[in-house]
């Protein structure tokens, strides 16, 4: 029986940082005020000559080069992201074009927030069917460039940067022990991103209206995403055939510091085993996981055998979970 694991890690995070005292200047705000109603501190924000794809290729070099493998071993990339280079070609196009990597299958998943779990469970599907040996999936984000700076209420929230990984075949290691998602398209207003698309294509008007960028109804996402992370972490637990007990690390989604207290309290999972970076790069929406997963990996925090838990909510509205033996 064909398994799934994790190969290699990688993340960049790009050189500019932008703290809550910086935004104080900007908008009607102040580090108080946004710590204690999200966690956050600061996050890092792209140079005006990087793209999504960028990012995407710094991560994906480390975690190549972590997984043991040449670039050429990659047959399949699947990129998870909401500030895509262009409408089309896929990011994940232009990620395979600056690797340099031979002809081979790449696209791009928009899922917000559960991007990068989404773009794993179908890696895993891949693997485990035989269509792949080796698939890079990366989550990535330039939120930056998609928020509105003038709405206190969302701007402070987000940040950019990319994490990547390789996942691999084995015959002889567990891997992948459980996965989940759902999504609710019903509640897609909630937190949507209005204009850009063919429902509402560029124009004069949508642009002074600030129609590009992110517009969310903080109270009701919040509620959501909370039942959502909530049910993502359990059912995830529950399809490994273990308990929360068993769990090793706990990889949320980095949105909010409060929707991680809330889950991990449900969940039975203790603080002490619940990986937070948010206070250092905010929300970069698909790509907090796996920039997470990697910082988790390099410092110490996973070890071989290690049972590991992730659940993001997302756009959409989008979840999912996932249980993986380390």
């Amino acid at each position: 029986m064909t398994n799934t694991i994790i190969l290699g890690t990688g993340s960049y995070l790009p050189k500019k940082v932008m703290t809550n005292d910086d935004w104080a200047k900007l908008v009607d705000t102040s580090d108080e005020w946004i710590s204690t109603r999200s966690g956050i501190k600061e996050r890092h924000f792209a140079a005006e000559n990087e793209a999504c794809s960028d990012l995407v290729v710094e991560a994906a070099k480390i975690a190549i080069a972590d997984a043991g493998i040449d670039k050429d071993d990659i047959d399949l990339i699947i990129v998870g992201t909401v500030s895509a280079d262009n409408a089309y070609p896929s990011t994940g196009n232009w990620t395979q074009k600056k690797l340099g990597i031979k002809a081979i299958p790449s696209f791009d998943i928009s899922a917000g927030c559960s991007s990068f779990l989404y773009g794993m469970i179908m890696a895993n599907s891949f693997i485990k069917s035989g269509l792949a040996r080796h698939v890079l999936v990366a989550g990535a984000e330039i939120m930056s460039r998609i928020i509105n700076w003038e709405d206190r209420n969302t701007c402070v929230l987000f940040g950019d940067g990319a994490g990547a990984v390789v996942f691999g075949a084995s015959e002889t290691e567990p891997g992948i022990l459980s996965t989940y998602w759902g999504a609710d398209g019903n509640l897609g207003d909630l937190l949507i991103q209005p204009a850009g698309g063919s429902a509402i294509p560029a124009s004069e008007e949508s642009v002074a209206k600030k129609l590009h960028s992110v517009h969310m109804k903080g109270n009701e996402v919040y509620k959501h995403a909370v039942l959502r992370m909530q049910e993502a972490a359990m059912k995830a637990i529950e399809l490994a055939n273990i308990s929360s007990d068993d769990i090793d690390l706990y990889i949320p989604h980095q949105a909010n510091i409060r929707i991680i207290d809330a889950t991990i309290k449900r969940a039975g999972i203790p603080p002490e085993k619940t990986f937070i970076n948010i206070d250092k790069i905010a929300n970069i929406s698909g790509g907090t996981i796996p920039i997470a997963l990697d910082q988790a990996r390099k410092q110490g925090r996973l070890k071989k055998g290690d049972n590991l838990l992730m659940s993001a909510f997302g756009a959409g509205f989008t979840w999912a979970g996932t249980v993986i033996k380390m």
